[in-house]
């Protein structure tokens, strides 16, 4: 019994066992450190008054900052390695890895440069290299937008740097044109009517958050044309919204001398 309370004793103050409990404690503080600063920084750029978007580009940057840091505290501590030494001897092939990664950076850069500069940041509506969306997020690679089939499309961040970008109005942003066929005496009164109908037409499919605002805009050959702009709560209900308001109005529009002889 003593002799085996001797080797357990031997085995616990042996250098190895020391130094493996030591790794595991500083990776367990470092794994809970990442934890508490990714909690903190996404509910604070979750913040509406946040100076930086909602991107987890900027988490995954912080997550990877604390557990370097972790990893360099690890290595000084444990196995008395000379960390500055190290990260210089890493400077001189830092070009060789550069060229290897270069993709990689180029989208790490890409990213930081829309999500610092406010360029794009989660829910606008953009078009990009021929893709429409709503970015969902921009990441240390990739941004993701989901388009209007609701299909996830992966848009790398140097594409969106090296492309014309266009930003686009908010989904639940509601405009429909159209052509009135009259002789103009009663536009207001038809504007009042395309109002009330795609309020009416558009509620029963969602909430309206703005009101309807008909304008006329051109005389053409074929009548007044015009356009009606109105919000919605929900964007996945945007388009349905859209055509059910397009056939309440679609009678308005037509003068009663043509609706006579339809």
């Amino acid at each position: 019994m003593e002799q085996d309370f001797d080797k357990l004793e031997s085995f616990v103050r042996s250098e190895w066992f020391i130094t493996a409990l030591s790794v595991a404690a500083i990776l367990a503080i470092t794994a809970l450190v990442s934890w508490f600063v990714t909690k903190f920084l996404r509910k604070l750029l979750q913040q509406d008054n946040s100076l930086l978007p909602s991107s987890s580009i900027f988490v995954n940057i912080a997550r990877a900052a604390v557990w370097i840091l972790g990893v360099c505290v690890m290595l000084a501590t444990c196995f008395n390695v000379n960390v500055s030494a190290a990260i210089a001897a890493l400077g001189v092939g830092g070009i060789a890895i550069s060229l290897g990664f270069q993709d990689t950076i180029s989208n790490l850069i890409g990213g930081l440069q829309v999500s610092l500069m406010k360029i794009i940041q989660p829910g606008d509506n953009i078009e990009v290299n021929g893709e429409t969306g709503v970015v969902k997020d921009v990441t240390w690679r990739h941004t993701t937008i989901v388009n209007p089939q609701n299909e996830t499309v992966i848009i790398p961040n140097s594409i969106i740097g090296k492309n014309a970008l266009t930003k686009l109005p908010p989904t639940t942003l509601i405009t429909i044109k159209f052509v009135v066929c009259s002789d103009g005496s009663d536009l207001d009164t038809v504007a009042a009517a395309i109002e009330a109908a795609c309020d009416k037409a558009a509620g029963a499919v969602t909430r309206v958050t703005q009101k309807p605002k008909a304008i006329f805009t051109e005389v053409t050959g074929l009548g007044f044309s015009g356009k009606v702009t109105f919000k919605v709560a929900s964007s996945s209900k945007a388009g349905e919204a859209n055509d059910a308001a397009v056939r309440a109005i679609a009678p308005i529009t037509r003068s009663s001398e043509t609706r006579q002889s339809a």
